[in-house]
């Protein structure tokens, strides 16, 4: 598939051109009144940058590592549910677009094809990520069937316990594929830091914890031998009234106090963004949204153009900071300063017909 998308703010209309009602609220949509969601992005606007002039920014280096593997940029696919009602080849487009371009894809256990037929789609790697839907016999065999398949590493998403109301979901008469399994949620709503032991050591590979929102649980989640803390909440579609993501950076990255890994998902939309969790203490960021816009703008090549939308926008980002690389960046070059636009969903794409599509 060809595309020839300019923006990314195109790529979002073209995503809605081709997704029915209940879909497009799948993917753009939040839990209650959606406000932990613009909380995310309204904690990205708050935050204004500080450049340096006079510096020779002629070369610069826009990749990072993550996990001993080396990024392009440093963004990663979010693990998304039931990415087949955006593109027939869902994940496996997904990991495909992640190896032609230079990332890594963070597979929902929730989707489709199987773990297998993804893992089996490129060489390239990739982490896999769990829900918790069985017992300990039930766990073991989904991973089992993960260590075999040659995924990287394992995220375990911790802030589903319940499954929220997403009530664009609801007033739309949608529901999720992920939803129609009738698997007994009684299994999320029961893992502990125990359970998550259990089976960090049953993997033995690099562990990813998904759904850090305090210290208090970030600290834990070191004490724990966690490589990875994920500060996120599951983009504003779970816990309503939270806080932003980049709120709770400063306390969790005191937390951390570099023993692990950082990373960060919720609001990201931009270049810039990526630049502003880099310099606030993450070691990458995940796209959600732009994930399934992008898979449903245009399968593979749409998320291969999305990501190159994204390093276009780090490298211009980088470069008007006065600076080279990532390794150069610093809290410095960031600070607090006021919001000039209503958060939303797409208050990012300012170019928007009427700021927003419905």
């Amino acid at each position: 598939m060809s595309v020839d998308f300019t923006g990314n703010q195109e790529i979002v209309e073209a995503a809605r051109r081709n997704l029915d009602q209940g879909a497009w609220d799948y993917v753009s949509g939040a839990a209650e009144s959606e406000t932990t969601m613009r909380r995310n992005r309204l904690a990205f606007d708050r935050i204004a940058f500080r450049p340096r002039v006079l510096l020779d920014v002629t070369s610069i280096d826009t990749s990072t590592t993550f996990l001993g593997h080396k990024l392009r940029i440093p963004v990663l696919l979010a693990p998304i549910g039931s990415l087949q009602v955006f593109h027939p080849d869902a994940a496996a487009a997904s990991a495909r677009a992640c190896a032609e371009f230079g990332t890594v894809p963070v597979i929902s256990s929730v989707t489709e094809p199987s773990l297998e037929e993804t893992a089996a789609s490129t060489g390239a790697p990739k982490i896999f990520q769990l829900y918790v839907h069985g017992d300990w016999d039930w766990i073991e065999a989904i991973l089992t069937r993960v260590k075999a398949a040659g995924y990287e590493a394992l995220c375990l998403t911790v802030d589903t316990a319940l499954y929220s109301r997403r009530e664009r979901d609801i007033l739309s008469r949608w529901t999720p594929p992920t939803q129609r399994r009738g698997t007994d949620p009684k299994w999320r709503a029961s893992v502990t830091w125990e359970l998550m032991d259990r089976i960090k050591e049953f993997t033995g590979l690099p562990f990813l914890v998904k759904g850090i929102a305090t210290a208090e649980d970030a600290a834990l989640a070191v004490d724990h031998g966690v490589d990875v803390i994920w500060v996120s909440n599951h983009g504003g579609r779970q816990l309503d009234h939270g806080r932003g993501t980049m709120d709770m950076m400063p306390e969790i990255t005191r937390a951390v106090a570099g023993r692990a890994v950082i990373m960060l998902d919720g609001g990201v939309l931009r270049g810039s963004d990526v630049v502003k969790a880099v310099a606030m203490g993450a070691r990458a960021v995940a796209v959600g949204k732009l994930h399934g816009w992008s898979l449903a703008a245009g399968g593979k090549d749409g998320i291969v153009r999305m990501l190159e939308i994204l390093e276009a926008e780090v490298r211009a980002t980088l470069g008007l900071l006065g600076v080279t690389s990532f390794e150069r960046l610093t809290p410095a070059h960031v600070c607090p300063d006021q919001a000039v636009t209503l958060p939303h969903e797409m208050s990012s794409y300012v170019n928007l017909p009427g700021g927003r599509i419905s």
